[in-house]
């Protein structure tokens, strides 16, 4: 990034009411640096000489007190940084050790070892599985929740017939999201994140998997489906055939009502980013139809690269929306926190894969999985290819830790930094609802 384009994001938001809010002085004199510069020729414009000058003259004033290293612009230290092993350099307001410092937590990840004596019992984690243990969900607010979303789900969307109620309940998605977003305001901020979980579900059950999914005309299920989304903008002759078509089944209702919530509570970049990840998440289920109806077995890179699409993507990047502020385009957008993101959501996907072996091994044909695919393209058995895959979660999960405590520390821009906490929060509370949700998932015999 060049040091202009780093210099206006270190200034913060530019609107009204956030002048409080910028890290540095107004730029006047930042625009004598050299363009070519990178932003660590901004710091001499730090101690100017007029802040030294009363220093001097002033004998109240302690010299020593004057020339604090906290003085220092901290990205000038950026990249010298080593995280989260390693402490890093003082920062203003923040001071990131490693990623439990970013989240402003002590916890430490869950120990290696097996309960009882190497065999897991129900509900208890993955033996070896990197992750952060977190405090039992707030119960008034899942209580709270619970009722909330399951009242949109049948009286608001007629979402799904009494059968379904049981898997519904199940599902705890309550639970689930009060986990994952502990700094949400209240429980409608809450809600917002639950109706899009809710739907995303819905279609995955209905249009890929088990309520009556098929990869056959998956696509076009899908394309129709994300107009409720992305709106069609057509004549007003076709217009109405669009829109009578959005209320035609449970995943289409489910889809537009949830985001007619979110639009009205987000900015339009968060809408617009929100709709990118869904087209993602589609160019994901998309792939692994097509390998379905053609019996074909990826190699482990292919199957990454699906589910780097076909992920929990759109959920942790929904959490500035749900915790009331929000992450400007222009950081959100940094190469950095894009790689940042994907890596939170291939980690936290493969928790997924991982608690939902056993359950998927019950349904009918090969389906693919991370362990799955490594035991079958890599001539191992299905145990050793179950072990190494909770190894690629655990590299992809340092890997985050580490990228997001160095971007913490080389932009320290609050909102930046809060968004990366959200995203952290929304990992632990994922992997908390997946150990947690015997009513789904149980381990398999491995230890």
């Amino acid at each position: 990034m060049n040091a202009t384009a780093m210099e206006r994001i270190l200034r913060g938001p530019s609107g009204l009411g956030t002048a409080g809010l910028q890290l540095t002085p107004p730029p006047a004199a930042a625009a004598e640096a050299p363009a070519a510069e990178v932003p660590e020729a901004v710091v001499p414009e730090v101690e100017p000489p007029k802040i030294q000058a009363p220093t001097i003259k002033a004998p109240e004033v302690h010299v020593p007190e004057v020339h604090v290293p906290d003085v220092r612009a901290p990205e000038v230290r950026a990249p010298e940084v080593e995280v989260p092993s390693v402490p890093g350099p003082a920062v203003p307001g923040l001071h990131v050790p490693g990623l439990s410092a970013l989240l402003g937590t002590t916890l430490a990840p869950a120990p290696a070892e097996a309960p009882r004596g190497g065999k897991p019992g129900l509900g208890d984690p993955i033996p070896g599985l990197y992750h952060h243990p977190i405090a039992e969900p707030d119960p008034v607010r899942v209580e709270a929740l619970s009722l909330k979303i399951k009242a949109w789900a049948i009286d608001e969307i007629e979402l799904y017939p009494p059968e379904w109620e049981k898997d519904f309940d199940g599902f705890s998605t309550g639970r689930y999201m009060v986990a994952c977003h502990p700094d949400a305001p209240s429980v409608d901020h809450l809600m917002l994140a639950a109706r899009l979980m809710v739907a995303e579900n819905a279609v995955d059950d209905c249009y890929c998997e088990d309520l009556g999914g098929s990869p056959i005309g998956l696509g076009s299920r899908l394309l129709l489906a994300h107009t409720a989304l992305d709106p069609l903008h057509t004549t007003p002759e076709y217009h109405p055939a669009w829109e009578a078509s959005l209320s035609s089944d449970a995943a289409r209702r489910s889809y537009r009502s949830a985001m007619d919530y979110f639009v009205r509570a987000s900015t339009p970049s968060q809408a617009d980013r929100f709709r990118h990840d869904m087209a993602r998440l589609h160019l994901g289920y998309l792939a692994e139809a097509a390998w379905s109806e053609t019996d074909h077995v990826p190699e482990v890179w292919e199957y990454l690269a699906m589910r780097q699409f076909n992920n929990f993507r759109p959920c942790p990047t929904i959490t500035d929306t749900v915790g009331g502020y929000e992450l400007p385009a222009e950081l959100h957008a940094l190469p950095a926190l894009q790689r940042v993101i994907a890596l939170a959501g291939n980690a936290t996907t493969i928790v997924n894969d991982l608690y939902s072996y056993t359950k998927e091994l019950s349904s009918p044909g090969l389906h693919l999985n991370l362990p799955v695919v490594i035991s079958e393209r890599e001539g191992v058995s299905r145990k050793e290819g179950y072990l190494k895959a909770v190894e690629v979660h655990n590299e992809l999960m340092h890997a985050f830790e580490a990228e997001s405590a160095a971007l913490a520390v080389a932009c320290p821009v609050p909102t930046l930094v809060r968004f990366l906490r959200g995203v952290a929060a929304w990992l632990d509370g994922n992997h908390y609802w997946h150990q947690t949700n015997t009513h789904r998932y149980s381990l398999p015999d491995f230890w």
